[in-house]
This record gives C-alpha cells, sequence and structure tokens, in this order.
C-alpha cells in the first residue's frame, strides 16, 4: 500500500503547518476564554454586560462567514482573508494594555471578527492540500493538533496564575497572562508566513483551475438542513457544567477535568473517523459516501442527556466522552464533506454558509436547551430526541441523493 504522506509531502507539509497555527491560535483565544469573563468583571463590568458581549461576539463570529466566505471566493484572495484572520489575534495580547472594560470588550469582540474573516478562507486552502492526502485524514489531523491547543491554553493561564500567586494583584496576574500570550502571537504569524511562500505555487495553480463557474449541489443543501436539526439538539458543554455543579454530581475541580477529557477523546476519535471516512469513499468510489458515517451523530446526540443527567458517576463519564466522540465527529468529517461536496470556486461560500448555519443552529439550541432545562428535564431530553430524529429523517433523504450519484 503506498504512503500518501512520502507522494504527497508537500500537501502534508501544508496540513501540518495550518495545523501548528491552529494549535498557536487555540493557545491564545482558548486560554483567553479562560479569564475574559473574570477580566471584565474586574474592569467593572457586570454580569450583563459580560453575557452580552459573549453573545454578541459569537454571533458576529459565525454570521459574518457568510460574507467572508463569499468574497474570498469572489476574489480568490483566500490567503488575504487567511492571513487577515489570524492577523486580528494581536487584539488577545493587546488586552494585557486596558484598564477599561468596554475596550477589552472591542478587543475581544474584534477576536471573534477575525475567526469569522479567516475561518472559511482557511478552510478552503486546507482542502486543497487535504484532497492528497485524504480529505478526512487531513482534516482529522489539523482538528488533532487544534484540540492540543485548546488544552495547552487554559493549561499556560492556569500555570502562570499559579507563579504569579499572592506576588501580584489581580489586575496585574489577568494582564500578564494576556501578555504572555504575545509568545504564541508571533509564532503563529511566523509559521503563516511559513506557509504562504511554501504554497504559493500550487495553491495559485489549483485556484486558476477552479474558474469553471460551478453550483452548490443538492447534497450540500440537504447536509446543511441535515447538520442544522441534529446540531440544534447537541447539547453545549455549559448546560452540562452547570448541570453538574447544580447538583453537586461533580466538583468544581471534576469539572473542568472532565471538559478535558472529552477534548482527548475529541482529538483521538478525530483521526479514526477522519480515517473511515476516506476509507468509505475510497471502498464506494463515490467522493460524497463519506457522509453516510453522520447517522453515528443523531444517534449518540440522543444518548447523551440519558446518560449525563443521571445521578450517576460512571454514567455520566460514558455521556462525556460520547460528547467528545461527537464533537470530533462535527469537526473533522463535518469540515472534511465540504471539500468533497463543493467545487472548489463555491468552497468558501459553502463553508461560509455551512458554518454560518452551525452557529446558527449552536445558537437557538443553546437557548432552547437552557430554557427546557430550567423547566423540566423531561421536555429537555424529548426536545433533544425530536431533533435526532427529524435529523435522521433528513439523513435518509440525504443517503438517497447520494447513491444516486
Amino acid at each position: 500500500m503506498k504512503n500518501p504522506f512520502k507522494n504527497n509531502k508537500k500537501a502534508f507539509k501544508i496540513i501540518i503547518f495550518f495545523g501548528l497555527v491552529s494549535l498557536l491560535g487555540d493557545i491564545i483565544y482558548e486560554g483567553a476564554r479562560s479569564i475574559n469573563g473574570q477580566y471584565l468583571q474586574i474592569l467593572g463590568a457586570n454580569a450583563a454586560i459580560v453575557g452580552l458581549i459573549a453573545g454578541l461576539g459569537e454571533f458576529i463570529g459565525y454570521s459574518l462567514r457568510f460574507i467572508s466566505g463569499y468574497f474570498s471566493d469572489k476574489t480568490k484572495a483566500y490567503w488575504f482573508f487567511t492571513i487577515l484572520g489570524y492577523g486580528l489575534l494581536i487584539s488577545i495580547p493587546l488586552l494585557a494594555l486596558t484598564g477599561l472594560w468596554q475596550i477589552a470588550a472591542f478587543l475581544i469582540i474584534i477576536e471573534r471578527i477575525g475567526k469569522a474573516v479567516r475561518n472559511p478562507a482557511r478552510d478552503t486552502l486546507m482542502s486543497q492540500a487535504a484532497k492528497d492526502v485524504g480529505t478526512g485524514l487531513g482534516f482529522a489531523i489539523h482538528e488533532f493538533l487544534d484540540q492540543i491547543g485548546a488544552l495547552l491554553g487554559p493549561i499556560l493561564i492556569s500555570l502562570l496564575f499559579l507563579i504569579l500567586n499572592n506576588h501580584f494583584k489581580d489586575l496585574i496576574k489577568y494582564q500578564y497572562s494576556y501578555a504572555i500570550l504575545w509568545i504564541p502571537y508571533l509564532l503563529l504569524m511566523s509559521i503563516l508566513f511559513i506557509a504562504y511562500f511554501s504554497s504559493k505555487t500550487s495553491q495559485k495553480s489549483s485556484i486558476e483551475k477552479s474558474k469553471i463557474k460551478e453550483k452548490l449541489s443538492s447534497v450540500f443543501w440537504s447536509y446543511v438542513i441535515f447538520t442544522f436539526l441534529t446540531t440544534l439538539g447537541f447539547v453545549n458543554f455549559l448546560i452540562l457544567g452547570y448541570h453538574f455543579k447544580a447538583t453537586h454530581l461533580l466538583s468544581d475541580t471534576q469539572i473542568p477535568l472532565f471538559y478535558a477529557i472529552a477534548m482527548i477523546v475529541d482529538a483521538i476519535f478525530a483521526l479514526i473517523i477522519g480515517k473511515a471516512y476516506d476509507l468509505l469513499k475510497t471502498k464506494t468510489r463515490n467522493e460524497n459516501s463519506g457522509l453516510l458515517l453522520l447517522v453515528i451523530i443523531p444517534i449518540l446526540t440522543a444518548f447523551i442527556p440519558l446518560f449525563v443527567f443521571l445521578n450517576n458517576f460512571y454514567f455520566i463519564i460514558l455521556g462525556v466522552i460520547l460528547w467528545g466522540i461527537i464533537m470530533g465527529t462535527h469537526e473533522t468529517i463535518m469540515r472534511a464533506a465540504i471539500a468533497d461536496i463543493t467545487p472548489l470556486n463555491k468552497r468558501g461560500t459553502g463553508y461560509g454558509i455551512f458554518t454560518g448555519i452551525y452557529g446558527l443552529a449552536a445558537l437557538l439550541g443553546g437557548t432552547i436547551t437552557g430554557i427546557l432545562y430550567d423547566y423540566s428535564l423531561y421536555w429537555l431530553i424529548f426536545f433533544i430526541v425530536i431533533t435526532q430524529l427529524l435529523s435522521i429523517l433528513s439523513f435518509l433523504f440525504m443517503r438517497k441523493k447520494i447513491n444516486k450519484l
């Protein structure tokens, strides 16, 4: 069996570059997100303002992807949008210089705008490289490195707080924590420019070949509907953490540990499901057939509340592991699939639409599950099960379209 990495060294190198960039990016913004709320409180913002900033940031971060995805396709300036988006991460270390919550809030929202600007363009560039080594495996490697950064960021901040504890006032400790993030930021931008100059020729060649105008397929739109329905009923870990705390099922120390477990499962399972995705495509000789693996998402999602809302420690562990598996599948197959079911000249638009709908579903789902949790756990479980049954129906409709290809 041929080694794809040996025959596609350039493509694999680009995937690793983007993986390292995402790893460093996650160290920056996931590290910052672990202390942003507390920092705003120290600067004088109340809970309502903090909630508004968080909600506004997420809304802008997802809704702008429609626009950035469209314009990255229109201009073919994928690298420009990618570099600009990552460049806006400078807002995070700049938080060390502010003493006003209004300025801090502005910088936090700028970081979310940066994510919206870069993601569709970056994933389009990633998809071109991933095509050469297997889209599933390519995005799985990226997700694996991304999750390492998501773990390292909060750990780095926690260690820094431990070192600075009792030596400085709270405000100074937070500002030092933001300042340390200059290091991963400068490394990130350096690697990003190395990646740009390393792939400039091959990416330009691929983009030139994409000038033939093609439309987004019916499979794509069926896939978007499926994604919306299954994500609508996927319980956010914020709700799980709230439940564990409110019911005293887990201690304050155990809750972040369980989240870390979910992130580790996410990273490992991403590699497994990514490889399975590529094998299924090869076996069936159908670029769209990898989507058939997505049936595991609604099935597993429906079981999560049955485990996590039981007053049993071991069932909670199982539920958290399932949550990590679902996240690994979301982040790997769902992104890889866009590369396979969209033409290159529409791929940025495809990623923009997909992530925008995904974000909308997460926003609506999070709001509904939060309201239902306060009202009745039975109604919450009913809502989750119903959304997953509907998503299975939409999956069956999508499968019919795939089988016709």
